[in-house]
């Protein structure tokens, strides 16, 4: 597998567009709230929770964005997280594995992918990538936004989905990689690149679906994105009631707005 450790991702003009509507960095709270890590994909839905959690119980929580992996690396360093709300459970269990967590964590959501095309792009947004396919064999595609698959698990969803449509060896040269998903959106949703895979929980927001078209990536072609929440040991009182407040019909109702899939149960797994 080919390391990215040393591509640079490219910013190009225009590509942070979106910044404020898809990738704060946190929202804004005092020194004494629980500091929470989300996954980029949740830049839309999380907020949201967050604001139906504190108008429900008074409590506000600080909210911080990244791809998966890094939080991880931030966390195992020290980070002062107290709830952690991973795209990827396998980060969970490294961090149970270290002893970080109360437990093995809940099983939130599962997300989806799929190719995303700005308007004006050279590119037709086909969920089985066939036009893609064609527009990398004729020249028409230039650049195309994923996020880095070193530590972004829908980054890596990306590149076996491209894997499976047999190109991704083809479509190296023309990566363009963010740093988490949210920033890959935005590549692709500014026109910095033709095209990209995303998320499905990101192209559900009017910004993007203004953008351009999105068309969903077949499930089967990637391993599924089950994304799980976790306690941090010394979690306070208020980053378990959120906790808490992920699992309950409120916040399952904004994940499903959102295109998000839900669990069947929320039952902890063992470690």
């Amino acid at each position: 597998m080919q390391s990215f450790g040393r591509r640079a991702i490219l910013a190009l003009a225009g590509a942070f567009a979106l910044a404020g509507s898809l990738a704060p960095a946190a929202i804004a709270a005092p020194a004494d709230e629980p500091a929470i890590a989300a996954a980029a994909d949740l830049n839309a839905a999380l907020p949201q929770i967050a604001d139906l959690f504190r108008r429900k119980t008074g409590r506000t929580v600080k909210l911080t964005f990244g791809a998966s992996g890094n939080l991880t690396q931030q966390i195992l360093n020290g980070a002062p997280f107290q709830l952690f709300l991973s795209a990827d459970e396998s980060y969970v269990a490294r961090l149970a594995e270290a002893g970080r967590t109360v437990d093995g964590g809940t099983l939130y959501a599962t997300g989806r992918i799929g190719l995303f095309t700005p308007r004006g792009s050279p590119v037709k947004a086909d969920g089985r990538l066939a036009d893609l396919a064609a527009a990398i064999r004729d020249g028409r595609l230039k650049k195309f936004a994923i996020a880095n698959p070193e530590h972004a698990p829908y980054g890596r969803a990306a590149r076996e989905a491209l894997t499976t449509a047999k190109l991704w060896d083809a479509i190296q040269p023309r990566l363009v990689l963010g740093e988490n998903v949210a920033q890959a959106t935005q590549f692709a949703t500014s026109g910095s690149a033709d095209g990209g895979i995303i998320p499905l929980s990101l192209a559900m927001t009017p910004q993007v679906q203004a953008a351009g078209r999105f068309a969903l990536i077949p499930a089967e072609w990637h391993k599924p994105l089950r994304q799980r929440a976790v306690l941090m040991k010394g979690a306070g009182e208020t980053a378990r009631a959120f906790y808490a407040f992920m699992q309950s019909p409120e916040a399952h109702k904004l994940l499903d707005h959102y295109g998000f899939t839900l669990p069947r149960t929320g039952q902890s797994k063992p470690r």
